[in-house]
């Protein structure tokens, strides 16, 4: 996507006049392409290019806690029922997540990683902490920590 100097796009008005709604200045807006950028960094740059962010992360609280109910993962990682069962079943289909019923409540089910999930993850981790700093890289160090600082506030 070629980059748009703002003085090619901004609207003229009297010096006087209240500014104009503009979708460029919304918070929604603005987290969106941030996230669309911090998006396609991960593609580049995590190491497989089939783990999307949100299996990713899945797969990373899978590695810490070893073991987890379906709806106890969603809830870690943010995701709502309908886009944690997308996301296992996907999972899933490639070998990298097992799932069993929990011995003890027969509604919930129990996923962890497979060896191949696991080795995985492992390599895919190493390449985490790239995927921050490009992302974050127009930033200066203290304006990366404020915004890391912020986006935590309002999460």
């Amino acid at each position: 996507m070629r980059n748009i100097a703002k003085k090619d796009i901004e609207p003229k008005v009297a010096s006087n006049a209240p500014r104009p709604y503009r979708i460029e200045d919304q918070v929604g807006y603005l987290l969106r392409r941030a996230h669309q950028r911090a998006s396609s960094i991960f593609q580049t740059t995590i190491g497989d290019p089939n783990i999307t962010p949100t299996q990713y992360s899945s797969m990373v609280k899978l590695h810490e806690y070893t073991e987890l109910s379906q709806n106890l993962l969603g809830r870690l990682v943010g995701m709502d029922k309908a886009t944690m069962q997308g996301v296992v079943r996907r999972l899933r289909d490639r070998g990298l997540v097992d799932s069993r019923p929990d011995p003890g409540d027969a509604r919930r089910t129990l996923l962890s990683l497979t060896l191949g999930g696991q080795k995985l993850v492992d390599r895919l981790l190493m390449n985490g902490p790239a995927v921050s700093r490009e992302t974050l890289k127009p930033l200066t160090g203290p304006e990366q920590r404020q915004l890391i600082e912020l986006l935590s506030r309002i999460i």
